[in-house]
């Protein structure tokens, strides 16, 4: 399983949230470009990541960030937060993105998400999904879409999706242990997907856990800046 650290912006620094709740936030590091070597540094090699401010406004807001650190890293970055068009999703890809993140564009409108697919191919082009339960939300987590994650992945089956990410909002930021019930049941349905875990890894024995489910990749956040894991545990495990 791949081990992919995160890096979630406010306003170009580090930052957290408790599930989804913009009023839950804690700030960690004022220099993204900074811990995004770091991680380098440790050996491992990709990175998640998440414009909140874009997430929340609707548009992309921190694209210095991700052209700073694809200039000064070779970290295979996915990033998303705010992306609304075709020309949003080149423009990450042209300041040094390795893959995108589609969430609430891909459920509001799907057929950017389609063309997308078709375009970049679908190792580019990841379907994020942040869920309460089986319901997926948009806009930053702030609104219900009314639709199931299932009913989201299947839209896209017939276009070729292969990538997922799953975070499990009521796991997110709270260091309670991932939602492994919900990832390996997706797991079971959908066996040709490369999931990605995220949401709630607190130590070493989740990843265990979550590998066990099958999933091809975990993303870890919180546990990082809170000191529960090491990067060095993290590059030893990661493919």
């Amino acid at each position: 399983m791949i081990i992919i650290p995160a890096i979630d912006i406010i306003g170009g620094q580090c930052v957290r949230l408790q599930q989804g709740l913009f009023d839950n936030l804690k700030k960690y590091d004022n220099n993204p470009v900074k811990v995004a070597e770091q991680y380098r540094d440790a050996g491992l090699t990709h990175l998640h990541l998440v414009d909140l401010d874009g997430a929340k406004m609707g548009k992309l807001v921190n694209t210095d960030v991700l052209n700073s650190i694809a200039d000064k890293t070779d970290l295979k970055i996915d990033c998303g937060g705010g992306i609304k068009t075709i020309g949003d999703v080149e423009m990450l890809f042209s300041l040094g993105a390795y893959a995108v993140n589609l969430g609430s564009v891909a459920v509001k409108n799907p057929a950017i998400m389609t063309k997308c697919l078709e375009k970049y191919g679908a190792e580019k082009i990841i379907l994020s999904a942040d869920v309460n339960g089986d319901m997926v939300r948009i806009n930053g987590w702030q609104d219900d879409a009314n639709i199931t994650i299932n009913k989201l992945i299947e839209q896209f089956l017939p276009a070729g999706l292969q990538r997922v990410c799953v975070t499990a909002i009521k796991c997110d930021g709270m260091l309670s242990g991932p939602d492994i019930i919900l990832y390996k049941r997706l797991k079971e349905q959908y066996p040709d997907l490369k999931i990605t875990a995220s949401g709630g890894v607190s130590d070493i024995s989740d990843l265990e856990r979550l590998t066990e489910t099958g999933c091809h990749s975990a993303i870890v956040g919180k546990a990082i800046y809170e000191k529960r894991i090491t990067l060095s545990q993290l590059a030893k495990i990661s493919e």
